[in-house]
């Protein structure tokens, strides 16, 4: 349910915020925050990738989403984590949101930062609208990309 995905994407943002020191501040100058509590990944040889997801601004959720990819090559495993998107300019938030779908590559260009990078990373490191954090990785899974991942706006039940 919705309530249930708000409460997932909140505890997901207070993890961000323990585990990586720069979290605080690029939260605070972020325009929103696409909040994936749990993404899963799968492949052998053909992939995929769901989850489900809520854009936040301010301490409320504006829209939800879902993320979906599908890849075909060498590959094998399976994988959850949480991805959390910073838009870093309101703009490219705005874009975001204007449209029906969104495809990172094709839309925007995003930063990818996993849990081990961003512990020592300031809040200055950033020159992308988009900024992209991978935290919580379970499973083992050969690549983490986030190109071709395509993200829709879905309605969600109270």
């Amino acid at each position: 349910t919705a309530a249930e995905l708000d409460a997932s994407a909140e505890d997901s943002l207070q993890r961000l915020r323990a585990d990586v020191p720069a979290a605080k501040d690029l939260l605070k100058r972020s325009a929103g925050a696409l909040v994936f509590p749990k993404v899963y990944k799968a492949g052998f040889i053909v992939g995929g990738e769901i989850g489900e997801g809520a854009l936040r601004a301010g301490n409320k959720t504006l829209d939800y989403y879902n993320i979906s990819a599908a890849s075909y090559g060498l590959q094998i495993g399976a994988q959850s984590m949480t991805l959390i998107l910073l838009f870093m300019e309101k703009a490219a938030l705005d874009k975001f949101r204007a449209g029906s779908g969104w495809e990172v590559g094709n839309d925007m260009s995003v930063a990818v930062v996993d849990q081990g990078e961003a512990k020592g990373l300031s809040s200055t490191t950033f020159d992308k609208p988009v900024v992209a954090f991978v935290l919580d990785q379970k499973g083992l899974m050969a690549n983490m990309a986030l190109e071709g991942t395509k993200f829709t706006k879905i309605r969600k039940d109270k």
